[in-house]
Order: structure tokens, then sequence, then C-alpha cells
């Protein structure tokens, strides 16, 4: 693993260092080429689907290439947090997850380590990947992956190019996501269910509702009503957005709070009327804290 990294979107273009050092490494990620994992344990807070019952075993990676600024996994995006691991103990890893009951092995934020995961995955798992990412990919790096994932989780943030920019210094966010679902798709096809009602196959678009960017939501649902036919994909509408991250009063003070009940009232009745029939809505205590996982490093 050696060059100029072009992984994502961003195409920094720098030379990542193999292993993390003292200094602060380049590029937006600010990662190694070597796995840097915050948390690995059995997570039960995905859609059902995925987690199932005995639940989902994530990896989450530290680090990332969109850095928004309400992320609430903010203690380890904005940096490389976690312990550094090689691709043969990342491996090991998914069998202790399998072993502990994992229904699927959840690759969270992984992007800017594809290199490494790629090794890990050079001989299939006896679950399927989930990819569960900000949809802000490259296709020709999510190429690389095919009949290696065999579950897409991409959260498609933003349809609106301003609040994409804004908010993740993204302008180019729904064109290059856009292309990016439109490839997982074409690696999976049509969600296909396990008789356990457990996801086998396909891509699970989620999306995120944040304060006062209604019609982002509604733009997002537009185009997933207008790109894929019922039952092809699955949609989960999330309302567990809280103030993370750079978002205070000073800062992003428009996104200092909860979304109300009206709005998402309003974005959950237009995806009702809308051609969209598979998916997920979230409860209104979704929206609190204890559902956001502790990075302490666990099973690492």
């Amino acid at each position: 693993m050696s060059g100029v990294c072009e992984l994502c979107p961003r195409r920094c273009g720098v030379v990542r260092p193999e292993t993390l050092t003292q200094e602060r490494p380049p590029g937006v990620c600010a990662s190694p080429l070597q796995p840097v994992v915050a948390r690995a344990a059995l997570h039960f807070w995905e859609e059902p689907v995925i987690s199932g019952t005995r639940g989902s075993g994530a990896v989450f990676f530290g680090g990332c290439n969109l850095h928004c600024v309400f992320c609430q996994n903010h203690g380890i995006s904005t940096r490389s947090a976690g312990k550094q691991i090689t691709a043969e103990r990342l491996r090991q890893i998914y069998f202790e997850l399998i072993a502990q009951g994992a229904h699927n092995i959840d690759l969270v934020t992984p992007t800017h380590f594809t290199e490494a995961i790629l090794t890990s995955l050079a001989e299939p798992l006896p679950v399927p990947v989930v990819w569960n990412s900000n949809a802000y990919e490259r296709v020709e790096t999510l190429r690389r992956l095919a009949g290696k994932v065999q579950i897409y989780l991409p959260d498609l943030k933003y349809a609106d190019d301003r609040p994409a920019a804004r908010y993740s210094s993204a302008p180019d966010y729904f064109e290059t996501a856009r292309a990016a679902i439109l490839e997982m798709f074409s690696q999976t096809g049509p969600f296909r269910m396990g008789d356990d009602g457990l996801l086998r196959s396909g891509v699970v678009i989620r999306h995120l509702i944040l304060p006062g960017c209604i019609e982002n939501s509604k733009r997002v649902i537009d185009f997933v009503a207008e790109t894929f036919k019922p039952g092809t994909v699955l949609f989960s509408l999330m309302r567990q957005y809280l103030p993370c991250g750079k978002v205070s009063p000073e800062a992003f003070p428009e996104l200092d709070r909860r979304i109300t009940e009206e709005e998402y009232h309003e974005v959950e009745q237009y995806l009702f009327d809308s051609p969209v029939e598979d998916g997920f809505v979230q409860e209104a205590d979704s929206a609190a804290e204890e559902f956001i996982p502790v990075f302490d490093g666990s099973g690492v």
C-alpha cells in the first residue's frame, strides 16, 4: 500500500504514511494506510433487517473524508482516533464478532481504509459484509469492492448543494453520491431477504433530517422515488439528529436544536405520499445520546 491517495472524491493526492506517527497524517481523512479502529462490538441500533436479534458486528473506523459539522461520531471522525491495527488483525476481529453471534460485519466509515479492508476480505466471510458510509464515494473505488460487499448502507445526506457546501464542504456531494449509489445498486441488484427476515444483499439508503432542511429531505425522497422501482431498495428515514460536533449557538446556530415534531411529520408524510414503499422510520426517542456508541477501544 503506497503512492498518492485518491480513494475518495476529495482526491487529496497525498502520500499517506503506513502507520500513525506523532504528526497528524496529511489529507482530509488524516489517517494512515493501516486501519485505525475505535470500537468493534455487537451493535443493535442499525435497521432491524441488519441488527436482527443478535446485533450487527460493527467496526467503527477513526477518521473520515467528509467532516460534517454536526457529526455524532465527531470524537473519532475528525481525527484517526482509536487503535492502529493490521489488515490481518482486522480479519481476526471479524471472526471474533461472528463468534459472538453477529449477523453481519458492519464496516462504519470505511472508505479511507479501503486498501486494508480489501486485504482483510481477500477470502469471503460466512456472513454478509455491510459497507456503512456517508455516500461520498468514488465509483472507481466502489468497483473494487464488487463481490466482497453484499450490503451497502449509504447515508444520503444531501440532495441540495447549499447545505452540502455549508455543513460538509462538499458542494459536489449530491452528484457524487448519486453516482456512488447507482454503482452500489448495480453490484447488489434488488434487495434480498433471508427466511429469518434479515437482509442478505442490497442497498439501504439512509437519510438524516436536519433542522431547517425540510426541502433537502424532500428532494432526497424524490431522488429515491424517481430512480428506483418499488421493491428494489430500502429507504430509512432518520430523526435521530442531535446538536453535536462543531454545532453551537455561535457556530451554525441554525443547527443548534433538535428537529421539531412538525418538521419530522412533514417529511414523514411526504415519504408516505411518495412511491417509496419499502423501508423504515424512527421513533422520537431515537434522538438521544445513549444511542451514540462509546468509542473506548472495545473489541480492538
